[in-house]
């Protein structure tokens, strides 16, 4: 064993380094080495360093899930090589993720048949999939205005203040004004009719929140679209929902089944889910699930025959592993569904 003081300079920090007798030179932190080492003490190297990290199963500061049964993690790992956008190359891995979004679709009553194919895509976390409900609402919107003949250069969205930054980002990267309802004194989630009356012409969607970020509380989502009817046949308007279920969508079907925040409420034509949180599945998934395919632009779903077949796709990102969809698979048939009623 060799153990190193590791020195540094300006740019040059480097590791101290102690894991074998093949290792006899300190690393350097931000440039290659110059030469190969063999793969057990880059193992061990790493390995050893890594050990300062926190250990997940023992991290309560985030809703994130950090265990497995051992079976599912197997079948992530031998998956782990498959990326999933290569659909003809792993037909089943894509099978996979139709059957979860049609168990996800069910789930939160969206108006389909048991032979009809639901609306939706599993993404990298929450974040991705509010990006892209996001970009579905400005798109309907802005075609929209454009048939009317009016300007779709200022499209705004409603949320509360307590929304997780996702909501930020995706205002913030894709140019769409965020109009955030003040929190007040013991109400700390989004006031319905606050965020109507702050609804125009111009806004895209209200996004309401099932379990808040900052303190798990389900927004009043039905009085939100009793609201919102009202003003839109108020006005002639016809300004949507979307639920960011990131937490309460893997929550309220089962202790609240009774509870009426999804699709059985006419304004609320998209929801995601993270499926690393409560679905139970290491980061990163997540998924969207619209209510129909008219509120999914058929402008921005792209087609593409790399492999030889029509693969529609309607992602953020191209490539991604598959392991978390086939766990999520895995979560959804192993588990079942059994309400658990809380008085």
């Amino acid at each position: 064993m060799v153990i190193s003081n590791a020195s540094s300079s300006a740019g040059e920090a480097v590791y101290s380094t102690f894991s074998s007798r093949y290792v006899r030179e300190e690393l350097p932190r931000y440039r290659m080495p110059s030469g190969s080492i063999p793969k057990e003490a880059a193992y061990q190297i790493i390995s050893d360093e890594l050990m300062l990290d926190g250990n997940p199963r023992l991290n309560l500061a985030s809703f994130v899930t950090t265990w497995m049964e051992p079976e599912c993690g197997k079948l992530m790992m031998d998956s782990v090589n498959k990326n999933y956008v290569d659909m003809d190359e792993y037909p089943v891995t894509t099978e996979l993720q139709n059957r979860c979004v049609n168990m996800i679709a069910h789930l939160f009553n969206a108006p389909i048949g048991e032979d009809e194919t639901a609306i939706g895509v599993s993404t990298v976390g929450s974040s991705e999939a509010i990006m892209l409900a996001g970009l579905a609402f400005k798109r309907k919107w802005a075609n929209k205005m454009k048939e009317q003949g009016k300007p779709c250069d200022k499209p705004n969205i409603v949320t509360g203040a307590n929304v997780q930054v996702c909501w930020e980002k995706f205002a913030r990267y894709f140019e769409v004004e965020l109009k955030e309802v003040k929190l007040t004194e013991g109400y700390y989630v989004m006031d319905p009719k606050k965020a109507v009356e702050m609804v125009d012409e111009n806004t895209i969607c209200v996004a309401a929140i099932l379990g808040s970020t900052l303190t798990g509380e389900y927004e009043d989502v039905k009085l939100l679209n009793d609201l919102l009817v009202a003003k839109n046949k108020e006005t002639g308007w016809d300004v949507p929902i979307h639920v960011d279920a990131a937490s309460g969508g893997f929550i309220a079907p089962f202790l609240q089944p009774e509870l009426e925040w999804d699709f059985r409420l006419p304004l609320v034509k998209s929801i995601n889910v993270s499926g690393h949180k409560y679905g139970l599945v290491y980061p990163g998934v997540g998924w969207v699930i619209w209510r129909s395919k008219a509120d999914l632009p058929d402008e921005l779903i792209f087609h593409i025959n790399y492999l030889g077949t029509d693969q529609p796709t309607f992602t953020l990102n191209f490539s991604k592993g598959a392991s978390q969809i086939i766990a999520q698979y895995y979560q959804l048939i192993r588990l079942g569904f059994e309400v658990c009623i809380v008085s």
